[in-house]
């Protein structure tokens, strides 16, 4: 049999950006697009600031370039801080099938390898591709999901992160094969870092799995060898993680080949509210809810969200009740809703730390109650119902009910829509004709070395 990590490979060292259909790669600049604004957005967090310092301070070879930033440090250190600005604020891209993903994390990795290797941002995109296609397969791989047993989808990052940097830096089918096999030997994740009290670990880890990544490319180059079987073998991934396996969904049709399917990016869902994923079909439906019933904060009673099970479990646990950081209340169901409710909008601004101790949203957040739904469950993750249910302190009772959020493929974000996103971000760092270049260097990247590309993403 070929090994799982071999059959990638094979996949992986024979895409052409000239054979990939020219929607397929719109939409990875559209992701792009995203994600930049994402990075942009993220440059005053105190996460982004501490990690951009520690590796600044160590310094090295100046290999690739901090978004924004202009700073130039080795591949592997660019690629961590690069990815935690990308997901810092939790704003950045979101799929999610048996398990989630954000593969917009794993960019950082195509563009330190693209930078250091001197390639284009046509390869840079034909990478970007790889990660969404193998970081979405993966989130298929398993029934249940490796969420649902414990760990984190940084454990998936670990197996896509080497294909993404391995195929940019020149890497043949057995070097990559050994880059998968070594960073998928030691960046499994265990799931606490977003149960309970959030870190700033909740945004890190999976950054963290993306420069794993890169390192093992860079180890493969020179010699340095990994487990084959990383996968199927005797220990290996599946057998450690018990049954439930599906290699079809992983490696079967894969796009360009007889049959196959179409490129996952088509599948990825964007996010319209700064905020765990789960929370977004029923920030959506609160907004409308209020806005049906014409309520100030002040009228509200009682606000009963009906979820699905993992939601109640993640989102409604009672840390979630008296968050203390950002990393808490972004996956805090009660807060974003009083959040909501309050100020009429979720925003980046929502989440300070001012914002977290307002007497009002604390007030709100205690009248909020969660209630999970079997039936609910049974249409997750086709859909992302919610149904919620405000009461009036005068009596009257509104509701709405939703299956998927904005952002969702089925309801995707419009140009206008990721205008808007990009320019609420940047703004504090560009004016508007400064927005506006960066618009034309992501939409026009074709054209530009991934360095290139880079330095034109400077403030």
């Amino acid at each position: 049999m070929t090994s799982y990590s071999r059959q990638m490979a094979q996949f992986v060292l024979g895409l052409r950006y000239e054979e990939i259909p020219a929607d397929v790669l719109q939409q990875a600049r559209h992701f792009l697009y995203d994600s930049i604004g994402c990075a942009y957005g993220s440059v005053h967090t105190r996460d982004v600031n501490a990690l951009r310092g520690l590796y600044t301070d160590l310094g090295g070879k100046p290999e690739a370039t901090l978004i924004g930033f202009g700073d130039r440090l080795p591949a592997i250190s660019a690629s961590l801080v690069n990815s935690l600005m990308i997901r810092a604020l939790d704003f950045n891209d979101i799929y999610w099938k048996e398990d989630p993903s954000h593969p917009s994390d794993l960019i950082p990795a195509a563009l330190a390898a693209g930078e250091l290797a001197g390639r284009s941002m046509q390869d840079v995109l034909v990478a970007i591709l790889v990660a969404y296609e193998f970081e979405q397969r993966l989130c298929l791989f398993a029934t249940p999901g490796v969420r649902e047993r414990g760990w984190h989808h940084a454990t998936l990052t670990q197996f896509v992160s080497p294909l993404v940097a391995g195929l940019l830096l020149g890497l043949n089918e057995d070097q990559l094969v050994h880059a998968i096999g070594i960073a998928g030997c030691h960046s499994h994740t265990i799931g606490c870092p977003t149960a309970g009290k959030l870190t700033m670990m909740k945004n890190t880890v999976d950054p963290l799995a993306v420069q794993a990544g890169v390192q093992a490319v860079l180890m493969a180059q020179r010699g340095f060898t990994g487990t084959e079987a990383v996968f199927e073998g005797k220990e290996g991934f599946q057998h450690c993680f018990g049954p439930g396996w599906d290699e079809d969904a992983l490696l079967g049709a894969l796009p360009g080949t007889p049959g196959g399917r179409p490129w996952k990016i088509l599948e990825c869902g964007m996010k319209a509210f700064p905020t765990e994923a789960l929370t977004h079909t029923h920030l959506s439906a609160t907004l409308k809810a209020m806005k049906k019933g014409g309520f100030s904060w002040q009228e509200v009673e009682r606000v009963t969200v009906t979820s699905i099970a993992r939601a109640c479990d993640i989102l409604f646990d009672p840390h979630k009740y008296r968050p203390e950081s950002r990393e808490t209340a972004d996956h805090s169901l009660p807060y974003c809703i009083a959040a909501a409710i309050v100020d009429g909008k979720i925003s980046t601004a929502s989440f300070s730390d001012e914002k977290i101790h307002d007497p009002a949203i604390r007030e709100v957040i205690d009248r909020i109650q969660g209630e999970a739904s079997q039936e609910f469950e049974q249409m997750f993750p086709a859909k992302q119902p919610s149904r919620v249910r405000i009461l009036s302190k005068g009596g009257v009772e509104v509701e709405e009910y939703l299956e998927y959020p904005k952002g969702d493929p089925r309801e995707p974000m419009t140009q206008e829509d990721l205008d808007a996103k990009f320019d609420g971000l940047a703004t504090a760092k560009l004016d508007e004709p400064a927005r506006a270049r960066v618009k034309q260097a992501i939409y026009g990247c074709d054209t530009l070395s991934a360095r290139e590309f880079l330095d034109a993403l400077r403030f």
